[in-house]
């Protein structure tokens, strides 16, 4: 699997569009790379452009924008709410796939020079690809920001990575550039009922790793205590691995919190969220709502989401798309604009477009599709789904159950049993279209080219690596759907009784799910070489179909004894 990167330049432009579209089109020229998001912000006077390819490509297609950047954005006549210190302010990257941090650093820095050598602009690396440690810190290395550039260029301390230490006419325009290696930083700003910038960043300072400054006497007004080398002392703040400050934004005509969360595995956005409330509402000031500046990954709204269902006491063992509709309501996403979560969850963005799902299809077109002379989606297709049909009516009874009056107490346990259920759900569903995949891989290795000896050769190795394959998918279907039973199972003994018929028929699914994936595995290894891995295959295969057999009699007997039978005559 291919390496992947994102990129996340911020441009000190954010009320001409045009400007924008021309630095955006350097970035789409490149092969390899898809420009995920372009966030705009007239306030802020910045736009924030999300990114995301090979590594090569994405630092090539960076430096075209930086350079297109530095051609048509005057530092000397900007002016924004934002901290910033060059036309391309920062430019960090991101790994996302099959790379570490320590690759995406060295990528860093790469970029980073050939900003400083062929553009002539001052690059200082920051975070994880800072060549020192006092200039990890975005915050140190944009210090003073565009205004105090001259005078910082002349500082030997802060002599920049890479590029000139002058401000000279060119760098007069361009200004300084922040390139950094970083973890997935959500930029999140939240909405309060007030116009004063001040409150708004009483509440930041309230919140932020770094707190606010230690005072003698008056808290606001005193004079800033020292430590002994003649540093600020700061009063922490009660969020880790957070960065905020207040301002006032005039086109929505509110003050906002402006957030960095730098670790969502530390601090989520779910919890910034609640403390900012919780801050602001001890200065009497209102939450409104919230706004997502970029892009954000799946995890953290579906988090988000279980978190406010948690609060409320209700089952999180709902489907994807409901924690996601949970999660943009509860944190007011869509409080200043619409929120579109297939064009600000980076994973949704990250989907091949045109990549046609069996899934995806109604009921009506799956049924057609597999009626018709197409021999896939087939007997391993069906049994997938099958299987996800009967997780479902496993998981809607937890659900129910989970809401039933005078069960308030038990909505943990349903919920659990949900969670379960839901997550042998979204695996049979993904087994669907995999099964399909695997039955088109045996296809392209014999359409292999068979003319040489070596070509017959690696015909053959394609042929059979591809049917080992196609036995693993459906063996993974009768797994996960013997495990699905365990939900069905605890339903039949603690659920709603008068859901028991739908207990039963998920049962019957499984079950049949089970047999039919067997089936398939059965066949595909017949023509195997490996005797082996294909007997190992067939008997562990044979085992699940026994224990599943066990698993039904045991759950239709609950249910045959919780039904009342009606009396003869």
């Amino acid at each position: 699997m291919k390496q992947l990167i994102e990129c996340v330049p911020n441009f000190s432009e954010g009320q001409d569009m045009t400007i924008i579209r021309q630095i955006t089109d350097e970035i789409e020229r490149v092969e390899g790379v898809r420009l995920l998001d372009v966030d705009p912000g007239k306030a802020t006077n910045r736009t924030v452009v999300t990114l995301v390819g090979e590594p090569d490509a994405v630092v090539e297609a960076a430096f075209l924008a930086v350079k297109k950047a530095s051609e048509i954005i005057d530092m000397r006549n900007h002016k924004g709410e934002h901290p910033r210190f060059g036309a391309t302010d920062v430019c960090p990257l991101v790994p996302i796939r099959n790379i570490t941090m320590e690759e995406v650093a060295v990528y860093a820095r790469k970029l980073g020079e050939k900003i400083g050598n062929e553009l002539g602009i001052p690059v200082y690396c920051y975070e994880n690809a800072a060549l020192s440690d006092d200039r990890r810190n975005l915050a140190n290395c944009r210090s003073g920001e565009y205004e105090g550039l001259p005078e910082k260029l002349k500082d030997p301390v802060w002599k920049p990575d890479y590029g000139p230490s002058e401000f000279n006419e060119k760098v007069a325009m361009t200004g300084a550039t922040a390139v950094g290696a970083r973890d997935f930083l959500v930029a999140y700003n939240v909405n309060l009922n007030t116009t004063s910038t001040r409150r708004a960043n009483a509440i930041a300072f309230d919140i932020r790793e770094k707190g606010r400054p230690l005072r003698e006497g008056n808290p606001i007004t005193g004079k800033i205590k020292k430590d002994e080398n003649g540093h600020d002392i700061y009063l922490p703040g009660s969020l880790k691995a957070c960065k905020a400050i207040g301002w006032y934004i005039e086109e929505y005509g509110i003050a906002q919190i402006s957030i960095n969360l730098t670790n969502i595995s530390i601090t989520p956005v779910h919890i910034a969220f609640e403390e900012a409330l919780k801050k602001a509402q001890e200065r009497g000031i209102r939450v409104t709502g919230s706004e997502l500046v970029g892009l954000i990954p799946l995890k953290a709204m579906i988090e988000a989401g279980k978190y406010f269902l948690r609060k409320q006491n209700r089952s999180v063992g709902v489907s994807e798309k409901e924690l996601v509709k949970i999660a943009v309501k509860s944190l007011g996403l869509d409080d200043l604009k619409p929120f579109n979560p297939k064009e600000k969850i980076i994973e949704y963005l990250l989907e091949e477009p045109g990549d046609k799902k069996l899934v995806s299809l109604t009921v009506e077109g799956f049924s057609d599709e597999t009626a018709s002379e197409s021999p896939a989606p087939g007997g391993g297709s069906v049994a997938a789904l099958v299987g996800a049909l009967g997780v479902s009516l496993g998981t809607m009874v937890a659900n129910l159950s989970s809401h039933k009056a005078g069960w308030d107490d038990k909505w943990e346990i349903f919920s659990h049993w949900a969670e379960k259920g839901q997550y042998y759900k979204d695996e049979l569903i993904f087994l669907v279209d995999e099964d399909t995949r695997a039955f088109n891989r045996i296809m392209d290795a014999f359409s292999l080219p068979k003319g040489s000896d070596e070509e017959k050769k690696n015909r053959k190795a394609s042929i059979q690596e591809a049917s080992k394959y196609a036995i693993k998918v459906p063996f993974r279907v009768m797994k996960t759907s013997l495990e699905s039973m365990q939900v069905m199972k605890a339903m039949a003994e603690i659920g709603m009784e008068a859901s028991a018929s739908d207990v039963g028929v998920g049962a019957l699914c499984a079950r049949t799910a089970v047999m039919g994936a067997y089936l398939n595995v059965k066949i595909n290894a017949a023509g195997l070489e490996d005797k082996v891995f294909a007997e190992e295959m067939l008997r562990q295969g044979l085992e699940i179909v026994e224990k599943s057999q066990k698993f039904e009699n045991e759950i239709i007997e609950i249910i045959d004894n919780k039904i009342s039978t009606p009396a003869k005559g």
